[in-house]
């Protein structure tokens, strides 16, 4: 599983790194996004909203975000 290390960076570069990520994941595979500006969490739901992805926070910091669908 891909590991994107956004530690240190604020918004909205984790969920920009996500976003790129995620062109190269295949329907239900997931990656794990590791980011502790505490506006990551919301952007990251309200942008898993927006392209129909989940979003799973796993730990202090740390995400796992599954492609659900494609749109390509």
């Amino acid at each position: 599983m891909r590991v994107i290390d956004a530690l240190g960076t604020r918004c909205p570069q984790p969920i920009i790194e996500t976003a790129r990520a995620m062109r190269d994941t295949k329907i239900s595979e997931s990656i794990i996004l590791l980011a502790d500006d505490p506006a990551t969490e919301p952007d990251l739901k309200a942008w898993a909203r927006m392209t129909g992805n989940y979003v799973e926070v796993i730990g202090l910091a740390k995400f796992k975000v599954t492609k659900v669908v494609s749109k390509d």
